[in-house]
């Protein structure tokens, strides 16, 4: 995935991994190091949820 800052994406947050609810934001910063993640990369949206992405919105 080709992750960047101001992108539109859908996270799912912690709270919801169980339900799988994805949450849509635009990303403000990108929090995990390395390129790939098997989880989703985990980012911050502009509006300060935390999540790992789950699909990059067109």
């Amino acid at each position: 995935m080709n992750i960047k800052q101001g992108i539109k994406v859908k996270i799912v947050l912690k709270r919801d991994q169980k339900s799988g609810k994805l949450t849509e934001g635009v990303v403000k910063d990108i929090l995990t190091k390395s390129p790939s993640h098997p989880h989703g990369i985990k980012v911050r949206l502009t509006n300060g949820d935390v999540g790992r992405v789950k699909e990059i919105c067109k």
